[in-house]
């Protein structure tokens, strides 16, 4: 399980563990995007949070991420939960279910560089591709013409998720 502030390298660093571990990586952030795409129910209650920059409700992320963990490869191969869970009720309902990890990570990122992050990220709407203007350029001038911030990723927007998500951290 890895746990951090949104930007914090969750994703970066789960892909170097799943790599090397062939585990399954659940993360929250994609399981919504999922269902937010895919129009369900859940990801159509999802998304109005997501678009003003909130976290989703825990009720909503949690079913996600017990469906997906009751999944076949997830039983056969393992699991790496990616930034759940990201409160109190988030972790007592996998108490509740039994569901322990082998391995907790926390990544502990000073706020200045996670909103300076967040500020330079730039997604491909095409390839859905996260570039950073400084720490990660795109290739070439074509996929940075096509670049977008995305509606959160904004200074104001992220210092209030972080300071929410400050209120929320599990001790």
């Amino acid at each position: 399980m890895i746990s951090g502030a949104p930007a914090s390298g969750k994703g970066t660093q789960c892909e170097l563990i799943v790599k090397k571990f062939r585990l399954v990586h659940v993360s929250t952030g994609d399981l919504l995007r999922a269902e937010v795409a895919a129009g369900t129910d859940i990801g159509n209650k999802a998304k109005a949070f997501m678009h003003a920059g909130q976290l989703v409700p825990d009720e909503i992320v949690t079913a996600m991420v017990t469906a997906r963990l009751a999944l076949e490869d997830v039983k056969q191969r393992g699991w790496l939960l990616d930034g759940y869970p990201r409160s109190y009720a988030q972790a007592q309902s996998l108490e509740e279910q039994n569901i322990r990890p082998d391995v907790y990570i926390v990544l502990d990122v000073p706020d200045e560089i996670l909103i300076d992050r967040c500020v330079g990220r730039r997604l491909d709407p095409t390839t859905g591709k996260i570039y950073h203007i400084k720490n990660f350029p795109p290739e070439n001038d074509e996929i940075k013409a096509r670049l977008i911030t995305r509606p959160d990723d904004t200074e104001e927007k992220y210092s209030t998720l972080l300071l929410s998500f400050h209120g929320m951290i599990v001790r």
